[in-house]
């Protein structure tokens, strides 16, 4: 069999395992094996790029070293509350690396047919954007900047100016590549810049959406880079991650209820509330780890509704160990996932896996709302705005026409919180002042632990 054909035969293989394995991604009780499919998929695209002809092994196996060394001390040191700055930084490669391989391609072969010169522009421009934005989401998620949206005068305006300079470099490179290495500079300088204008003014309540769309531009920018070289794995890799993270992005918006544009431009978190929104509606009602103890070993059902305070206070193993406990006691257990908790895509659902909770005792929102009246006791265990009740009536605020957990409809409601700070968007929780809500103050792994402990000297 001719090589080539063979590389293209093995580059089908792995393409049909990667759709596999994005299925399979789809559930959690599956999404191991989805992701050991993609790695596979993968692992034969490399091997048979490997196969091609020309390549330098010399500078491949340093690449080989460097990127194994990297990604075993990621794996060992990056603890899976930092697993959003991780992700944000990986999207950061990726497009980094689409850069420098649409410029090292130019650099070469500078007057290449107008497809390649095109696809080497839409690779340095996506892959620039995505670079620079993915350090800024880091940042923000890291608190190394501000989490809440950076805004001027004039911002729009500016974003727009420059998406023009963009324009008008694109058109002037693909007209004369030949002579337009200064305009090639130029672009991957403006994508750089365009790429931290874009995501600064986006709030921390948004990072989840940032983060899958910023994904989708690193698939994207391999698509382009894939043109480039004219590797059909990479074009086909990179249009499957780039439609998947549009895909991903939509679903996060409609559960947030708002629009993408909404999201990019809107400053989410900046805004000043209105007089009346969000503030104080009675008086909260503390309640102790003994108090809880006796709820809960009364309930019948409990859910569980995970949120960022979770991963902050690394309390999923713990919380894990609660819901055994309750099970043993004859308590039905579930883990209600809002689809924007947490700071990534997923994040909840990553926490609860890592702690092996039963994966049919995740429960999405739209499943576990519709029955919400008839459980027992909630715990909110450091979720804000997607249990805010204000979402659903309070017109001044700014989660008005969120899709919440309808959390205050339980018979009682648990919220672990350190204090009364209020959460992403800036406001208070009117559900903290319910009737049926008590406050155990703290953190929650050191509450949860307490919990631990009366259960088991019962």
């Amino acid at each position: 069999m001719d090589l080539s054909i063979a590389i293209n035969f093995t580059y089908i293989v792995s393409a049909m395992l990667f759709i596999f394995g994005l299925k399979m991604l789809s559930s959690p009780a599956t999404a191991r094996k989805g992701n050991m499919l993609s790695a596979i998929g993968m692992f034969l695209a490399v091997v048979a790029t490997l196969l091609t002809k020309g390549l330098s092994f010399q500078w491949i196996i340093i690449g080989v070293v460097v990127g194994s060394i990297v990604g075993a001390l990621a794996a060992r040191l990056i603890s899976m509350t930092a697993m959003p700055e991780m992700v944000a930084l990986f999207n950061g490669s990726g497009g980094i690396a689409s850069l420098i391989v649409g410029w090292a391609v130019y650099h070469y072969t500078p007057a290449g047919d107008t497809l390649t010169t095109f696809t080497i522009f839409l690779a340095v421009l996506i892959g620039g954007v995505t670079f620079t934005g993915s350090v800024i989401a880091w940042a923000k998620l890291a608190e190394k900047i501000t989490g809440k949206p950076i805004l001027y005068t004039g911002q729009q305006i500016v974003n727009v100016l420059i998406l023009l300079m963009v324009i008008a470099c694109g058109v002037i490179f693909c007209m004369n590549p030949a002579a337009s290495y200064p305009i090639f500079i130029a672009t991957v300088v403006i994508s750089l810049i365009l790429g931290v204008l874009v995501v600064i003014p986006i709030g921390g309540a948004d990072m989840p959406v940032v983060i899958s769309l910023l994904n989708s531009y690193s698939g994207l920018a391999a698509c382009a880079a894939g043109f480039v070289i004219q590797n059909n794995i990479l074009i086909v890799a990179g249009s499957l991650v780039g439609a998947s993270g549009l895909i991903l992005t939509n679903i996060m918006c409609k559960a947030m209820n708002r629009s993408l544009a909404n999201v990019l431009f809107s400053g989410f978190g900046a805004t000043v509330q209105k007089k009346g929104s969000g503030e104080q509606q009675g008086e909260v009602k503390p309640a102790s780890v003994e108090d809880v103890y006796y709820i809960l070993e009364a309930a019948s059902s409990v859910a569980f509704v995970p949120g960022y305070g979770l991963a902050v206070a690394q309390a999923q193993h713990v919380v894990r160990e609660l819901g055994e406990l309750l099970e043993a006691n004859g308590t039905e257990v579930k883990y209600a996932v809002h689809p924007v908790a947490g700071r990534m895509p997923g994040h909840m659902n990553v926490l609860l896996a890592e702690a092996n909770v039963p994966y049919d005792q995740l429960v999405e929102m739209d499943d576990i709302n519709p029955t919400m009246d008839t459980v027992d006791v909630c715990i909110v265990i450091g979720a804000n705005d997607v249990v805010n009740p204000a979402a659903r009536h309070d017109e001044s605020s700014p989660i008005y026409g969120m899709p919440i957990i309808n959390v205050d409809y339980a018979k009682t409601v648990i919220v672990l919180k350190r204090s009364m700070a209020a959460g992403f968007a800036g406001i208070q929780n009117e559900l903290f002042f319910y009737d049926n809500t008590r406050m155990l103050f703290g953190d929650a792994k050191a509450s949860i632990t307490s919990l631990l402990a009366e259960f088991k000297s019962a």
